[in-house]
């Protein structure tokens, strides 16, 4: 019992699932006294049998599959354009200095900005279709993959390309060295682009929506669904966590060595130690 309480001690598989279903559990008991013994409004707080009633219904009324896969179609659009535009934006910034100087001013401060606020002009600008919920999530995932692609190309240790350099490599095959080896921490980061995803989508679906998961929820709150909106809400966070969930096997299967690299205490030092042979691969 005393590992339990040393710094940074870690616990095994079995214990960390026990702990899962533990906390679970408690939410679960504790929804079910508040709702029982009426502490809370029925429309606030609406009972879970009544919540597990109400996932039938979506599903067999409600086209549950169908709105859940219309979400993940409009943030895997977004996804898309965000990646092929911040990927070669972030690496340029990281490469050449007198890029990031150009393009960081602007996007510092929208990082540090309340992206929904923006959801009014994209409105304006783009109408209330699909064009403009597309466009209003790249807005929201953008400026975050564009850091994280600086942050990661930033890292590629300068042995590499001191190797390459030594190799002959030439200015392309240097950039193409730092995307290779960056990549991994950049696709890392995927998880969580899809989870602002996820995020906005809700808000943008509210707008106009024939379709999708924030429609779905935001109508039965019109009718005072109460049931349904929890159990929308519940479904949410199933297919958010499903699609992080086959995002980190894909990391584990294409990338295994960088879990074991994000684990170091330094976390080039793994890329470092092989430079020379990667480097002749990629000056080639």
């Amino acid at each position: 019992m005393a590992n339990w309480f040393a710094i940074r001690k870690e616990i095994s598989p079995r214990q960390r699932l026990g702990l899962a279903f533990l906390i679970w559990g408690l939410i679960i008991v504790a929804w079910f006294v508040l709702t029982h013994w009426d502490f809370l409004p029925p429309f606030v707080l609406p009972r879970p049998i009544g919540v597990i009633r109400a996932f039938g219904r979506l599903w067999s009324e409600y086209n549950l599959l169908g709105n859940v896969l219309q979400s993940w179609w409009r943030i895997a659009q977004a996804f898309f354009w965000c990646a092929c535009i911040a990927i070669p934006l972030g690496l340029l910034m990281a490469s050449f200095r007198w890029v990031h100087d150009l393009v960081n001013p602007v996007a510092a401060p929208m990082r540090a900005m309340p992206i929904t606020a923006f959801l009014p002009a994209f409105i304006a600008l783009f109408g209330m279709d699909e064009t403009m919920k597309v466009a209003f999530l790249w807005f929201g995932m953008f400026f975050y993959l564009l850091a994280v692609v600086v942050e990661e190309v930033n890292k590629v240790d300068d042995s590499l390309l001191e190797t390459a350099y030594t190799l002959g490599a030439k200015r392309r095959n240097a950039l193409w060295l730092m995307f290779r080896a960056s990549f991994p921490g950049i696709f890392s980061s995927f998880r969580i682009l899809y989870d602002i995803g996820w995020t906005y989508v809700i808000l943008a679906e509210m707008v106009n929506a024939r379709k999708g998961v924030g429609y779905m929820v935001e109508a039965a709150r019109k009718v005072l669904d109460f049931e349904r909106v929890y159990a929308g809400i519940i479904a949410i966070g199933f297919a958010a966590f499903l699609f992080r969930w086959l995002l980190t096997f894909l990391e584990r299967r294409l990338f295994p060595w960088h879990r074991a690299v994000r684990g170091a205490s330094e976390p080039v030092a793994a890329v470092g130690a092989s430079a020379p042979a990667k480097a002749k691969a990629h000056a080639k």
